[in-house]
This record gives C-alpha cells, structure tokens and sequence, in this order.
C-alpha cells in the first residue's frame, strides 16, 4: 500500500528479458510489477532480468509471479495476459525509434537495436488499447526511448512526454483534466465553477493517438489539445501525423480531430519518427506548431488569426532531441527552446517582430536534464532541470546564467506553474514539481523575483503523473494528482487571498 492507497500496478511489455532490463529499473518504488516478454532469451538475458526485478523488490516495488514469455507477437495472446494482469500502466519500448544512419540504396533508416522491440510495442499498445476499451479503466502507456539522445548514462526518457499543464480551465470557468491513455484521451470535467463534485473518467472519442498529450489553452479559454495519429498508408508500412482537437464547450465533445500532417508526411519510414508537438499562441491570436523531423532539425506551421495554415517549414541549426518548448514574451511573440541531440546544450530560436525571420541562439547558458523542459509561468522564462544537481532552475533571455530555485534535488520531470496568485496584497508565482515517491511539492516566489527566494512546501500525495496546477478566473489554486485506481485527487489553496496552505487531498 502506497501512502494514499494501493500500489499502482504496472505491466512491462519486452520482445525479450534482456530489453525489459532497462523498463525495470526505470520504475520507481511502490509499483506492483508484471513483465511480458514475446520472444524466449537466452541464460544470460534472464539472470540480468532477475537482478533487475531483485533490485526493484530492494527499492521498495512488488512483483508479480516470474516472467512470462508469451511467444508471438499475437495480439490476441498480449491481450489475454494484459485481462489477468489488469495493469493501471503499461510500460513499453519506443515503437518509432531514432535512426542512426539511412541507407539510401534501399532507402530505409538504419537502427542500432533489433526491430522485433518496435513490433512488440505496437503489438502490446494495440492488445492495452483493447483491454481499456474492454474493461472501461483507464490504461496509461508509457513509451521508453532506447537512449537518452546523446547523453549515455541517463535513464530511458519517454517517446511521448507526460503532460504538464493537463489541468485547464475552459471558457465557462470550470476545469477539466486531460490524460493520454492507450486507447485516447480521458477527461476529468468539474461539475461547476469552483464546486468539489466532478465527473470522469471519461474516454473522448477520437482516431487510433499514441499515448502522449499536449494541451494549450488560447487567449479566449479554450484548451487546444495535440497529439500523434498512426494511420496506414496504401502502399505498405504505417504514417504518422500530428493532430489537433479543441474543447470549446467545457464537459461536451471535442471537435474532430484535425490532421496537420508531419514534416515527411507520407513516407512510410521517415513520417514515423516524426518527434511529439509543442505549440504556443502569439500576442495576435496566431498558432505555431513545431516539431522535430527526421533529420534531427525543427520544422513548424503557423496558423494566423484568419484560420490560414502555411504549410511546413523548415529551421535550419544544430541537431535537436526529440524535447521542444514553446513559450509566450511579454511582448506577444513566440519563442522556442530545444535540447540539443549531441551535446548538453540548450538552443533557442526567437523573431525580432511578427514578420521576422527566425535567429537561432546557441549561446543559451544552462544545461538541462533531459525531459526536464518546460515554460515557465512568467512570460518568457523556461524551466528545467540541471543537468549536474537535478535542482529546478529558471532562466529568461537576457540572464546571463541560470537561476536556482532550492527545494532540493530530489523527484523528476519538468516544473511547471501559475503566477498571479495574490496574498496581502501582492502578487506570486507558485511552482509545482514532483518530490520523493511522486509526492507534490510546492513552491511561492515573490512574481518577477526568484532572485529573492522561493519558499517550497511538500503536500504528500503518490501521483502516478506529474502533479498540475491551476489558477482559475476567481483566484482559486487548484492542485491535482492521480493515484492507483485511476482516480484523480484535488486540492485547493485554502485561501484566494492569504497565506499558501493547501487542504487535504481528495479523489473525485
């Protein structure tokens, strides 16, 4: 039992013991662990498979009877292991991973891995999207990259990101929360502005997504959510698209979902690699979309405010990783940060004015963890990681290093926040990042001056995600989590004008 309630269980789907080694040792403490192999492995495999699940029972997580080889990629097979397991999580291999070179006389990528773990992810996401259509729980799928895109020694990041800001408010003032499942996007929708009753879980209809979600709310409220789309193509082989969808009746239906197709759109190869969106709105009411291609660079759309797609394009510079943030100035314009592929180093891409070619910035001052980045609350500004100490940081353009935010080096994954909290009379930021066991923590700053310092408070509450946060249009701070069970936990700020305590955490 975890502190909030049962341990979460989860089920790691491999094409052999010695590729589930490394799905084992990524899972933190607390879990129930089940492991699916499809293929049989060798003596050697299976004793590094042993030591990886003793370690896991030293660290604190619970597994579920020995291996078990299923011996084909049959779906039906992963399906009738999946029904007796009844995992809460799946955790999977990357089903597109990252070419290392291309062999142009049969024009086909090359990669340093068997393709058998490519085929069993797709073969297992299939059999969980299934089970979840079947048992109607949520199923949450996480994809682990076979590498750390040039930075050996780091932990397996996820191929399709956890949201961040999947608590939004809509345009009528109540909230919802959007999570990526195996079988597509649920919601969470709140019964009525600032009331404690909710609905959900809830499985929005919607085309065959992989399990990744990013959701941005425009200037009017609406919450824009983005995602990836597989669809096969009529000559062989599958594409994959970048989606959009957006709610503009909190609690109703989205509209369709809207293909927006990819930088290598159509070739069956290429348009698999495709790297998972970020988005931001300008100053003007203008949408960007960027993406990392095929060949390791940027491509973006832009939408403008009269509804105008421009078709793809292409910005040239160092070689990225598969990590994109967007964030919002002051001034309106848009701005996007990338890790770079090869190297610790962060760039940066930024326009003088509404019509200006885009300048590629590589003298950015931080170096960050990978699957740390993340907008800042204040325009701007991006959070993140370090990469050496694991301390949450901020920087903005302009400063000539980055600046810490103590609160310890513990937990994992970005931080994110609200500003605009009011106490006494003045304005805070608050931040919210995942602690110890997945436990919340939360932390306050004077808006403007994290110079100053900022003040973090723990609120236990195992998460099974990155916690979120939100400030609605009534100044009310709203914390939410999801523990075993699919069930999502709130807490409010206990006053909308004094102090930064928080009441206990209940589900919903």
């Amino acid at each position: 039992m975890s502190a909030t309630g049962p341990a979460e269980r989860v089920t790691i789907v491999a094409a052999r013991h010695r590729e589930a080694v490394a799905l084992v040792e990524a899972e933190g403490a607390g879990a129930e662990i089940g492991v699916l192999c499809v293929e049989e492995d060798g003596k050697d495999g299976r004793a590094a498979l042993d030591r990886a699940l003793a370690d896991a029972e030293r660290r604190g997580c619970k597994v579920v009877g020995a291996p078990r080889t299923v011996g084909t990629q049959d779906g039906d097979a992963l399906l009738r292991e999946l029904r007796a397991l009844r995992p809460q999580r799946v955790r999977l291999a990357d089903p597109d991973p990252v070419h290392v070179s291309y062999d142009k006389e049969r024009d086909v990528p090359v990669h340093d891995e068997p393709p058998g773990n490519a085929d069993s992810a797709l073969a297992a996401l299939a059999a969980a999207r299934e089970h979840q259509l079947e048992s109607g729980v949520p199923v949450f799928v996480d994809c682990h990259r076979a590498g750390a895109d040039g930075q050996p020694g780091t932990a397996p990041q996820p191929r399709y990101p956890h949201p961040a800001n999947w608590l939004t408010e809509g345009f009528d003032g109540r909230l919802s929360a959007f999570l990526p499942s195996a079988a597509g996007v649920v919601r969470w929708t709140q019964r009525e502005p600032g009331g404690a009753a909710w609905q959900g879980p809830e499985l929005l209809p919607g085309p065959r997504l992989m399990p990744g979600l990013r959701v941005v709310r425009d200037a009017h409220g609406f919450p824009h959510l983005f995602a990836l789309r597989r669809t096969p193509l009529k000559g062989g082989g599958e594409d994959v698209a970048v989606v959009r969808a957006t709610q503009y009746r909190t609690g109703h239906p989205l509209t369709p979902w809207h293909s927006l197709g990819s930088p290598n759109s159509g070739h069956q190869h290429r348009s698999r690699e495709v790297g998972f969106p970020t988005a931001a709105f300008d100053g003007a009411g203008g949408l960007f979309v960027f993406v990392r291609n095929f060949g390791h660079s940027v491509s973006y759309r832009h939408q403008g405010a009269d509804g105008v797609w421009t078709p793809w394009q292409h910005l040239s510079g160092v070689r990225v990783a598969d990590e994109l943030v967007t964030v919002t100035t002051a001034g309106g314009g848009v701005e996007l940060f990338a890790r770079a592929r090869d190297s610790a180093a962060v760039l940066r891409w930024y326009r003088s004015g509404p019509d200006g070619a885009w300048t590629e910035d590589r003298a950015v001052p931080f170096s960050p963890r990978p699957g740390s980045l993340a907008a800042g609350p204040e325009p701007g500004t991006v959070l993140f990681r370090d990469a050496r100490t694991n301390e949450p940081c901020v920087w903005w353009p302009g400063a000539t290093g980055p600046l810490p935010l103590g609160g310890g080096d513990d937990g994992a994954g970005p931080v994110t926040g609200v500003r605009g909290v009011e106490a006494d009379g003045w304005s805070y930021s608050l931040l919210v990042r995942s602690g110890p066991g997945g436990a919340a923590a939360v932390g306050v700053h004077a808006e403007g001056r994290a110079d100053a310092g900022v003040w973090w408070n723990a609120l236990p509450a195992d998460s099974a995600v990155m916690p979120a946060v939100v400030r609605d249009r009534a100044g009310v701070v709203t914390l939410a989590t999801l523990v075993a069970g699919s069930r999502l936990r709130i807490s409010h700020r206990e006053s909308p004008s004094d102090g930064f305590d928080f009441d206990v955490w209940h589900a919903v």
